[in-house]
């Protein structure tokens, strides 16, 4: 097979690739907003929490160009997962992709705009296992793309080599494009369409970064609400609190992102300093209202 022939027969398999996928891909139109997303379930469309407008109308492009409203059914900023519910119940659900998402391999990322797709070809740069978000989110693996993403395509598809869904196209840090895995969006998805939300853990403080004695990192306490966790198991303002269940902090992000779905309801042991003084507290900690 000559050259010009290899090269048709890949552009072929990509465009072949992008229509069949391209029914279930939406545009999502939030205030001041554009963003791509997929239907997950039937009547039910996810996106990126980042990309959707936090107050205001939505709407849902189909493919074809029909505008359809939508009500937001939840939204997970931790793993940056939106869910839409919309009045569409024949819309044909994505499958995810059983495969292994490898280093180097090609990827390709849906999305639309206006009812029309787009399309973005990339490799995947890396591929690791789980990780967790500055915002505490659990996501199942580290997938970065090296792709050139529109902003107006972030919620959309990126799909494997076969046609199978890895997970949705998101910015992170500089404008990096990650994958939020479709193992990830199943699990809060799935909380989000029963529940709404996603629950966080609360210690019911309020904690400002300070450098103890021996150059470590320790959270002074700010103010402690009267009817939280902190407060039942006896912290007091001031309070320095320097390791949580047995592990020195490294910082008050450091701690916050411990604080995930099932960090609530279980009880810890945090070290702080009193005046100075060594001592510990048991705390249970609670649901973030």
């Amino acid at each position: 097979m000559d050259k010009d022939s290899s090269l048709q027969t890949l552009s072929s398999s990509l465009s072949d690739l992008v229509a069949q996928t391209a029914g279930g891909i939406v545009a999502v139109h939030s205030h001041r907003s554009r963003a791509s997303g997929f239907v997950w379930r039937p009547g039910f469309i996810v996106t990126a929490s980042e990309a959707l407008a936090e107050e205001g109308e939505i709407s849902v492009v189909l493919a074809g160009g029909e505008t359809v409203g939508a009500t937001l059914a939840g939204r997970d900023p931790t793993t940056d997962v939106a869910l839409l519910r919309i009045d569409r119940a024949e819309t044909k659900p994505a499958a995810g992709s059983s495969n292994p998402v490898l280093a180097g391999s090609l990827a390709v990322v849906v999305g639309a705009q206006d009812g029309d797709p787009t399309a973005a070809l990339g490799v995947v740069s890396l591929a690791g296992g789980k990780w967790r978000s500055l915002r505490g989110g659990e996501i199942d693996a580290r997938i970065e793309l090296d792709v050139s993403l529109r902003r107006a395509s972030e919620g959309g598809l990126a799909l494997d080599p076969t046609g199978g869904a890895i997970g949705i196209a998101v910015f992170g840090p500089r404008r990096r494009a990650l994958v939020i895995p479709f193992a990830t969006i199943d699990r809060v998805a799935t909380k989000l369409q029963s529940s709404g939300r996603i629950p966080r853990g609360y210690l019911g403080l309020g904690l400002q970064p300070v450098r103890l004695d021996n150059a470590a990192v320790g959270a002074m306490v700010m103010s402690v609400d009267a009817k939280g966790p902190g407060a039942a198991a006896g912290i007091r303002q001031g309070d320095v609190i320097a390791a949580f269940d047995g592990q020195a902090i490294t910082g008050v992000q450091a701690l916050v992102r411990s604080l995930g779905p099932d960090s609530v309801g279980k009880r810890v042991r945090l070290g702080l300093r009193r005046a100075g003084e060594p001592t510990e507290v048991n705390l249970t900690v609670g649901e973030k209202p």
